[in-house]
C-alpha cells in the first residue's frame, strides 16, 4: 500500500486541518511489534521513499533539518552484523558463541531498518538544541505511524550499538551526531497484545 498523494511543492496552499476518522482510529490502537515477531517482506523502494518523505513532514523550527536518514536493507544487514559481532566480542571476550550469533543477526530481524540520525548542534544560533532533538524524535514517530498505515509492523529501537563509537564509525556517523532511533519494519508473524497505558487523569493538569 502507498498513498496516492504527492508531496506538496514549496509554497503550495495546504489545508489547515485534515479531518480523518481513519487516522484517529489508527492512533487509538497503534502498537509497536517486537522485532523478534517480524518477517518479510518489508517495504519496497517506492514505499521506503514515501516513508522517508512522511518522516520529514514534522515540526522543524526555522527549517534546520536537524536529522538525516540511513536505510539498512538487503546485504548491508549481514555486513553490519559482522561488525556488531566483532565489536561485541572485542568488548566481551568471554561471551558464549550463541550470544555472538544473536548479535550478528540483530539487523536480520527485519527486512528494512530506517535509521534516523540526529544532527542537532548546541552551536546552532537559531534553534535550541533540545528543539532540534525533539524534531528528530518526531521523525521516528511519523515513520512508525506511516509504516503501520502501509500495512507493516514496526518497532523503534536503539540498543547498545546506537551508542558504540566503533559501530557508529562503521555507519558513517560522526562524533557530533547521534542515533535517534532504528525503525525496524517488516510483516508481522503474530499480532501484539495491548500493554498498560498511563491513566490520563493522573498525568494531566488543566489550567483555568
Amino acid at each position: 500500500m502507498i498513498s496516492s498523494k504527492k508531496s506538496p511543492e514549496n509554497c503550495d496552499r495546504l489545508s489547515a486541518s485534515n479531518p480523518s476518522v481513519e487516522t484517529l482510529d489508527l492512533l487509538m490502537v497503534r502498537r509497536s511489534l517486537t522485532v523478534k515477531d517480524m518477517t518479510g517482506p518489508g517495504p519496497n523502494k517506492d514505499q521506503i521513499d514515501q516513508l522517508l518523505i512522511i518522516g520529514s513532514r514534522v515540526p522543524d523550527h526555522k527549517k534546520q533539518v536537524p536529522w538525516r536518514y540511513l536505510v539498512i536493507n538487503g546485504d548491508s544487514r549481514a555486513k553490519l552484523g559482522k561488525v556488531l559481532r566483532h565489536v561485541f566480542e572485542k568488548n566481551n571476550p568471554e561471551t558464549d558463541i550463541s550470544i555472538l550469533d544473536f548479535e550478528e543477526n540483530r539487523f536480520m530481524r527485519a527486512p528494512v531498518i530506517i535509521t534516523i540520525i540526529s544532527t542537532a548542534s548546541p552551536e546552532n544560533p537559531k534553534v535550541p538544541e533540545w528543539e532540534q532533538i525533539l524534531s528528530a524524535g518526531a521523525v521516528c514517530q511519523n515513520i512508525l505511524i506511516a509504516a503501520n498505515a502501509m500495512g507493516f509492523a514496526a518497532q523503534w529501537l536503539s540498543e547498545w550499538y546506537a551508542y558504540d563509537k566503533e559501530v557508529l564509525a562503521e555507519l558513517g556517523i560522526s562524533g557530533d551526531e547521534r542515533i535517534a532511533g532504528f525503525i525496524y519494519i517488516g510483516n508481522a508473524c503474530k499480532d501484539p497484545s495491548e500493554r498498560g497505558r498511563p491513566d490520563i487523569n493522573q498525568i494531566t493538569t488543566f489550567m483555568s
